[in-house]
């Protein structure tokens, strides 16, 4: 194990992390995002980072995993982290039990990844943040969409202030899953375990929204269960007012048919407009400003990508991140913290949609059934 601490101000760690020839990874949870993890890491796809251990209550989903990749498979992460020598561990847990896995893996000392959401309650990522705090760890968010190539240069354009006054942000999650998704496995679709199509597959879209747009103040929603047979919904449709004045829309749905359609953002302001699609985000449609710079013209073919699946390549370009995070002491992208923002303002969603309010966003706000298990 290398010992890193959590924050850059350690002088007298990062120089050992700099000798570091692999930073070794060990999955939590096998179930079908472990596919995409383990495949980066197992097949040498990220340099500097290797896949030496998995783990899943359910020994022959980390089995099938590990013959892949020749290497051990557990039934208990205790176990794991008692017998296999690692540096990062990644959680892959169902939304629900994230937090807990979190706290308990913390004190082992060896800094942690978790999927998106990183919880489902505020109190459990604030319980989160709190234990790799107290165990001197870093705590990484997935948020891979955030790496996206169209998505980076999306970002570079707000923070040089290109769009002036924004006016409006919209992001679209127009995705299909059908009955036999959410029958894989008993958790999908519960309040206690997993949320809608907010807090699943939207939660990346939400946080780039919230990312390029700023702070929310309030919010107004509606959702329903158009297709599936589930507790939670499956279409949700939600206006936002933001702190700057602007305005948003998120619209999701996974009751596309019969494929998935697409996944997308657009940012407008009085001087710029830009429009990301795809169905991961990946592909620049509109990038049109007032003042045009020297290489807008090769924007819309250098910035874009055409990914196999919804999930593109920003996990790639996110475990880059992580490894030099690690090596040379640069602070996350998305911490504990940071993470928190988006679920802060999912939580907000919620409850807009269970009281038929608008609801503000800033102070803390309870889902009254969002990871509730009582």
């Amino acid at each position: 194990m290398v010992d890193l601490g959590n924050s850059s101000d350690n002088k007298e760690a990062f120089p050992k992390v700099q000798k570091l020839i692999m930073l070794r990874f060990s999955l939590v949870g096998c179930g079908r995002i472990a596919k995409r993890h383990s495949e980066l890491l197992g097949n040498g796809a990220i340099e500097g980072a290797k896949l030496v251990a998995v783990c899943d209550i359910n020994l022959a989903k980390a089995e099938a995993i590990s013959s892949q990749f020749g290497v051990p498979a557990f039934a208990d992460f205790h176990d794991m982290m008692r017998t296999v020598d690692c540096d990062v561990v990644v959680v892959l847990t169902e939304s629900g039990h994230h937090a807990e896995h979190v706290v308990a893996l913390a004190p082992y000392g060896r800094h942690i990844v978790v999927e998106k959401p990183m919880a489902l309650t505020l109190e459990s990522a604030d319980a989160m943040i709190a234990a790799c705090t107290d165990a001197g760890i870093q705590l990484f968010v997935v948020k891979q969409n955030r790496f996206n190539v169209p998505v980076v240069k999306l970002r570079e354009a707000v923070d040089q202030n290109r769009f002036g006054k924004l006016t409006m942000g919209t992001v679209r999650v127009r995705w299909s899953r059908d009955q036999r998704y959410y029958d894989q496995d008993p958790w999908r679709g519960t309040w206690a375990l997993d949320g809608g199509v907010l807090t699943n597959q939207a939660s990346h879209h939400v946080d780039l929204l919230e990312w390029m747009m700023g702070p929310v103040e309030s919010v107004f929603a509606h959702s329903t269960r158009a297709l599936a047979k589930i507790e939670t919904e499956d279409t949700a449709v939600v206006v936002l007012r933001f702190k700057n004045g602007a305005l948003g829309v998120i619209e999701a749905t996974t009751a596309i048919r019969p494929k998935d359609l697409e996944g997308s953002i657009s940012i407008l302001g009085e001087t710029g407009s830009v429009e990301i699609g795809g169905f991961a985000v990946n592909q620049m449609k509109v990038w049109n400003f007032v003042d045009p710079q020297p290489d807008d013209e090769e924007v819309m073919t250098r910035f874009s990508v055409n990914p196999p699946n919804v999930y593109g390549f920003g996990h790639q370009a996110y475990y880059d991140h992580i490894v030099s995070c690690l090596r040379h002491g640069v602070p996350p992208s998305v911490d504990g913290h940071e993470g928190r923002k988006s679920l802060e303002l999912i939580n907000a969603i919620y409850e807009s949609i269970e009281t038929g309010k608008e609801v503000r966003v800033g102070a803390v706000r309870h889902s009254t059934r969002l990871g509730r298990r009582d």
